[in-house]
């Protein structure tokens, strides 16, 4: 998505420890979270095993942060038997206490990434044809990705949004409805309705499995006092650093283009393209091998601890998706022609 001036950085890092006070009565409920393994240190670390939950961040008086849920770890990613694939080349472990903040698009403190190193994300799923097709193309070269999912679309297409989840991808959120969080018109209520809707939409979708707490705001519009919030939630907040506009791409090549100009100059960083899109599904495994060919490897990004959802949003969302007969989902992800 695009990236507007005007946002905010250095309050993305101070997120969390922020004293400001705002109303916690939200307009309507919604909530979720991801399972993922456990390491050691602060922001960043080497994957391991599930750990003890950290300690609570420091939030305004009245604030609930409720605990992570236990639940079983996600699935590993499938051996690979593919010689010469891209792969993995390591996999770090995020805990998101107080609201670490990715990519130097608008967060410079965490600068993780070694020279040709990757971290491949994806935003606006899950849609039919594209994100499938972008699953197989990373499966095919046995390398991975964070899927940023709408709630809406993980209402939509429940048994995609399980598939990017079993094979292994980090899933994490992308609001309710993909709305603009900077738009003036929108109370604060409905801005936190955004992010936990959002979040218990996909919880629900992944059959009550909490996704990781990873956020991107969409259109990387960030407003401070929503970053304040989500580093009161323990949720990392992710920029880029290489964005593709694969969104305003005419044709696949042209994704491919904007990913390897940019890199090259950078020599590393967060890419971000978008599983919604078509030029992306087929501009992927060109792309993966240009970064193979260049040298680039791809790192994995888990959380310590899945996200933590606010059973209010969770009970709201019920009342969007219990009557799925009446949801917008696009004709083509309901009517399909099998003979003619």
């Amino acid at each position: 998505m695009r990236v507007a001036a005007g946002l905010i950085l250095a309050s993305a890092m101070s997120v969390a420890m922020t004293g400001a006070a705002w109303s916690q009565t939200p307009a309507k409920p919604a909530a979720a979270t991801q399972a993922a393994p456990a390491a050691t240190p602060a922001a960043v670390t080497p994957a391991a095993a599930p750990a003890a939950p950290p300690a609570a961040a420091a939030a305004p008086a009245g604030f609930v942060n409720p605990p992570p849920p236990q639940q079983a770890p996600q699935p590993a990613r499938a051996a690979c038997n593919t010689p010469g694939a891209l792969g993995v080349a390591r996999t770090v472990e995020i805990d998101t206490t107080g609201g670490p903040g990715f990519g130097f698009e608008h967060f410079k403190e965490l600068d993780f990434l070694r020279d040709k190193e990757v971290v491949l994300t994806f935003d606006d799923g899950p849609w039919p044809k594209n994100t499938p097709a972008v699953l197989k193309a990373l499966a095919d070269e046995c390398t991975t990705g964070i899927f940023f999912s709408i709630g809406k679309h993980a209402t939509y297409e429940p048994e995609i949004l399980k598939q990017v989840y079993a094979a292994g991808h980090t899933v994490g959120t992308h609001t309710w409805s993909h709305a603009n969080l900077n738009n003036k018109k929108l109370t604060e209520a409905q801005r936190k309705e955004e992010i936990e809707k959002g979040l218990s939409a996909v919880k629900w979708a992944l059959g009550g499995i909490s996704p990781s707490p990873f956020f991107r705001f969409p259109a990387l519009q960030h407003p401070p006092e929503m970053v304040t919030y989500l580093g009161n939630r323990n949720t990392a907040i992710f920029s880029c650093d290489i964005d593709s506009f694969d969104f305003k791409a005419s044709k696949p090549e042209k994704v491919v283009e904007t990913v390897m100009k940019k890199l090259d100059s950078k020599g590393k960083g967060i890419i971000l393209m978008h599983d919604f899109q078509k030029h992306t599904a087929e501009a992927l495994p060109e792309l993966l091998k240009r970064l193979k060919a260049g040298g680039y490897k791809v790192v994995a990004m888990r959380a310590k601890f899945p996200a933590s959802t606010l059973p209010e949003y969770d009970q709201e969302l019920l009342k969007d998706v219990k009557l799925p007969t009446v949801s917008q989902r696009p004709v083509n992800s309901v009517v399909t022609t099998v003979n003619e």
